[in-house]
């Protein structure tokens, strides 16, 4: 038997539907067009019409930095050739602080930089070394080229002897190439270069610098073999090292920002403070600075290598003359019709002494001792060769009157019995006693600077 069963559900949901649709229909009836209650677009219009702006230019470009023109600052131009890591430690806030706090030595520190700075930015650039190198000296001497330490380093570059052999820096009784502002630029940037090849790091290559390459190989092996981090911070050494790189990066942040730290650099020109000038002969400092029209006092600062009062032609000498004062010092040598020296040679005859010849040739003991490198301990006898004004107490008063550094030679001691100095090597022969040269020709052959671009 079939059930028929109706779908009720269906049919009350067809009714629920419908009665809304009806009502919805009704109530619309009741409400007024939306049409009508929007006023049209001539209704809400100004009675004036609106302005327009009309722009008669264009605007003003962006201003763009020329990336490819050098700077006129040095400074700026140091910051674009930044390139090392930044190294974050409390080391370098430590010593960031410290530079901070002494406004007056950073002050002193750039401006005997002025004279140095170009140059070795110079061959930093041609090298591809990056810029923060010119920092350096601030580090090792407060670019200081006649800077002298305990450990026997010397010039802006701090070479120790054997380093300074290394890299053919010349270390004799005339001259010590360590204070060379050209020459030990060159040789500095060629050990840090070698240094960083070794390592493959700037931190290391610079912990090198201070602390010798086999000393950084060695503290690296050691971490190495205990599986420990091989970086600068990660090694052991010693606390003046620790602290190098940490200072150079302090220097560096306040350059790259001064502003931020209320440090005020003056501009330095990016354009060459000196030229190197050759010339042929032998010839006085002090003649020197007087042709070029310049004092002792900054001629040296240009000039620090010599240890005599002479500058010794040794196959065509070459001088640092400030840009502006080289067509002024070959005008000079060219019209100086005197001799370039006023020093010659002299033996020590037998039965003289010191104090006998430097009232001979008008000069005190102490001076006569300096201008020939003869430390206290020294013993001078006959045929000993002295460096001597050439017209005795006449040219005494036209010498050079600053303060040269005072070469200290070895001297042999008779060893003592039983000590280690007995089967020891002998010390060479004192440099100070090789001849020098007669008084040379009044005319002297000097070569210009290539000119400049």
């Amino acid at each position: 038997m079939l059930k028929f069963i109706p779908a009720l559900p269906g049919i009350f949901a067809c009714f629920a539907f419908c009665l809304f649709s009806a009502v919805a229909a009704a109530s619309d009836e009741d409400k007024p067009a939306v049409a009508a209650s929007v006023p049209t677009a001539a209704e809400t219009a100004p009675s004036e019409p609106v302005p327009t702006i009309e722009l008669k230019e264009d605007p003003p470009p962006l201003a763009t930095i020329d990336l490819t023109l050098p700077p006129d600052d040095l400074w700026e131009r140091i910051r674009r050739g930044f390139g090392m890591p930044n190294l974050d430690s409390p080391l370098v806030q430590q010593q960031q602080a410290w530079y901070l706090a002494r406004p007056d030595y950073l002050r002193r520190v750039v401006e005997r930089s002025r004279r140095y700075m170009h140059h070795i930015v110079e061959e930093l650039e041609k090298r591809g070394m990056p810029t923060e190198l010119a920092l350096l000296p601030i580090v090792e001497s407060a670019y200081n080229p006649m800077a002298y330490s305990r450990a026997h380093a010397s010039g802006m570059w701090q070479f120790i002897p054997s380093t300074g052999k290394t890299y053919q820096l010349d270390q004799n009784w005339w001259m010590d190439q360590r204070r060379d502002i050209i020459a030990s630029t060159s040789a500095a940037l060629e050990y840090l270069q070698s240094i960083y090849e070794m390592h493959g790091d700037w931190h290391l290559a610079l912990a090198s610098y201070n602390w010798g390459e086999n000393a950084v190989a060695r503290a690296i092996n050691k971490n190495r073999a205990k599986g420990l981090p091989t970086d600068y911070l990660s090694l052991s050494m010693p606390n003046e090292t620790r602290s190098y790189v940490p200072k150079l990066q302090a220097l560096k942040n306040i350059i790259a920002q001064p502003a931020l730290f209320n440090v005020s650099l003056d501009p330095i020109p990016n354009r060459p403070y000196f030229h190197s000038v050759e010339v042929s002969a032998h010839m006085d400092v002090a003649i020197a600075a007087r042709l070029a029209e310049m004092t002792i006092e900054e001629f040296l600062a240009l000039n620090p290598a010599y240890n005599r009062p002479v500058i010794p032609d040794k196959g065509g000498a070459n001088i640092v003359l400030p840009a502006e004062k080289v067509d002024v010092f070959m005008s000079n040598l060219e019209a100086y019709g005197k001799p370039l020296t006023n020093w010659r040679a002299y033996s020590i005859k037998k039965g003289e002494s010191l104090d006998s010849v430097a009232k001979k040739h008008g000069l005190s003991v102490a001076r006569l001792r300096q201008v020939n490198g003869i430390s206290a301990k020294m013993r001078i006898g006959p045929g000993h060769t002295l460096l001597v004004p050439a017209n005795g107490e006449a040219a005494a008063d036209n010498l050079l009157t600053v303060n040269l550094p005072v070469v200290k030679p070895t001297v042999r001691k008779p060893p003592v019995k039983g000590s280690k100095a007995a089967t020891g090597k002998g010390s060479k022969k004192s440099a100070a006693t090789k001849k020098t040269t007669k008084t040379p020709p009044k005319k002297v052959a000097a070569k210009r600077p290539p000119p400049r671009n």
